[in-house]
């Protein structure tokens, strides 16, 4: 029995009491009813569809039709004079197959070896030497009764930093100052001269992208004039070719002034550029993926095989896993870690790259002035793998390309060569055979050419010598041929093809 609700009369449409300007809310997103009806073609844009089709279609024919076998066919060498060819032909088409494997995996092998962007490590050898100015003992007999107090007297000294990336050769022979090897090339030939380029190097700064100074401020009463810092631009520039960076990006040697008449220690940080980033790994993360430092994603497919090497995985949720003793300090999280999240579990134990520290004092007396010698720090960089640039060529060079179009001709050439001779094996072998014996060869040769007239027309005998004439195929009724399973498949094949 349907419940009886009290009919009320439908009211009637108020306006509203907002005022006519005010909105109550933003129009909401445009929704289609439907598809959008699509613009009838022009009957030349339908005549240029059709054409392209037809230009398709008989591209695809051609290609059909296009011979691809380069295979000798067999027996030939027993209808020809010169049969020791055919087996050399075998012989190249082997030597070819194997030729093609090499060249394609070695090209894998670069694509791969040139996609990883693997880096050597070379050493960087930096020199630090300071020069002082108007000290107490270069004065050169200044009358000390004089009151001469500007500033060009106020004692100072100039501090250098410099950096050159060693070759193989240099690594071994002896530590020479960068500014005497800069005299030798100078006198050099004219022919050593074009061999040694600064340009083709990295230079000083393409390793780091920052550099402070630390002064000893226990002897100053404010360090802020002594605050030294360089820092690398963040423009697209960085990437290019050092002979295109400005001079303050790209540059072997950083100088910097300083009033003082003391000896003094200071500290010089270098704040590597790394290039993906490199980033020193909590001790927590480092006990696990033993690695101190790594990247991010060699930090995640560490983790990643850590997991995997202990069998921590569920087996019924394939995105947990189960966290032992090191990965509870890694994931920060109870006995269950999740895979997707392995990225985040990562990120948050990673820390920027400590500095190298370079430790130098700034020596202004007079004894150490005499013979000044520079203080030498060698320290490893990574720099691109030479091998790597001389392998990309290879891959991009355009020669490879004509190379390969001129190979698919040649391949076109003998696949229509083969051809020819596949028809020319068949013809021999039709005159052979009627040679031998005209009256069976004509016999047999009818029954064949019978037998493939009544395939075509559909009137082949069946299988065991039946004809579709019979009485077999003409009784009908439950248990004749016509109520079988083939049967009724095939009129339900050939009905579908006729509608």
């Amino acid at each position: 029995m349907q419940p009886q609700y009290r009919a009320y009369a439908q009211q009637v449409p108020q306006r509203s009491p907002h005022a006519t300007n005010q909105r109550r809310g933003g129009i909401g997103p445009m929704m289609s009813s439907g598809p959008h009806p699509s613009v009838p073609l022009t009957q030349a844009q339908m005549a240029q569809q059709q054409q392209a089709q037809a230009h398709a279609s008989e591209l695809a024919k051609r290609r059909s039709r296009k011979p691809t076998d380069k295979n000798i066919p067999e027996g030939v060498e027993h209808s020809i004079v010169n049969a020791d060819g055919v087996q050399r032909y075998k012989d190249l088409r082997d030597v070819e197959r194997r030729l093609d494997a090499t060249i394609t995996r070695k090209r894998l092998d670069i694509v791969d070896y040139t996609s990883r962007g693997s880096k050597r490590y070379k050493t960087l050898r930096i020199w630090i030497s300071n020069t002082v100015e108007d000290q107490i003992w270069q004065s050169n007999g200044l009358n000390s009764d004089s009151f001469d107090f500007t500033p060009s007297m106020e004692a100072s000294y100039r501090v250098k930093i410099e950096g050159r990336l060693l070759d193989n050769e240099d690594e071994t022979t002896e530590q020479v100052a960068p500014q005497d090897e800069a005299i030798e090339e100078e006198n050099a030939s004219g022919e050593s001269a074009p061999k040694q380029k600064p340009a083709e190097k990295p230079r000083f700064s393409h390793f780091f992208k920052s550099l402070t100074v630390d002064f000893d401020r226990s002897r100053f009463r404010t360090g802020n004039e002594q605050t030294v810092e360089w820092k690398k631009p963040d423009t697209s520039a960085r990437n290019q070719g050092s002979g295109s960076l400005p001079s303050s990006v790209d540059f072997d040697e950083l100088t910097f002034k300083r009033n003082g008449d003391e000896n003094q220690n200071i500290t010089i940080n270098l704040f590597r550029q790394e290039s993906p980033e490199r980033y020193q790994l909590s001790p927590e993360l480092a006990d696990v993926v033993d690695m101190k430092d790594a990247t991010h994603q060699e930090a995640v497919m560490g983790l990643w095989e850590y997991i995997k090497l202990l069998g921590l995985q569920e087996d019924e949720e394939k995105r947990n896993f189960r966290c032992n003793e090191p990965l509870k300090k890694v994931t920060k999280q109870g006995d269950i870690g999740h895979i997707p999240l392995l990225n985040d579990y990562v990120q948050q134990n990673l820390r920027p790259l400590e500095p190298v520290r370079l430790q130098y004092t700034i020596r202004v007396d007079h004894e150490f002035h005499k013979d000044p010698q520079p203080t030498i720090y060698d320290i490893q960089v990574p720099v691109d793998d030479p091998l790597r640039d001389s392998l990309l060529p290879l891959l991009n060079n355009p020669q490879y390309i004509a190379m390969l179009k001129e190979v698919t001709g040649l391949d076109d050439q003998l696949a229509r060569v083969v051809q020819a001779i596949a028809v020319s094996k068949a013809k021999h072998s039709f005159f052979e055979s009627l040679g031998k014996d005209p009256a069976n060869f004509i016999k047999h040769w009818l029954s064949s050419q019978k037998r493939d007239l009544e395939v075509i027309m559909g009137e082949a005998p069946r299988g065991g010598g039946e004809h579709a004439s019979g009485d077999e195929w003409r009784r009908g009724g439950k248990d004749s041929v016509w109520a079988t399973e083939n049967a009724r498949e095939s009129v339900n094949v050939l009905l579908s093809k006729q509608r």
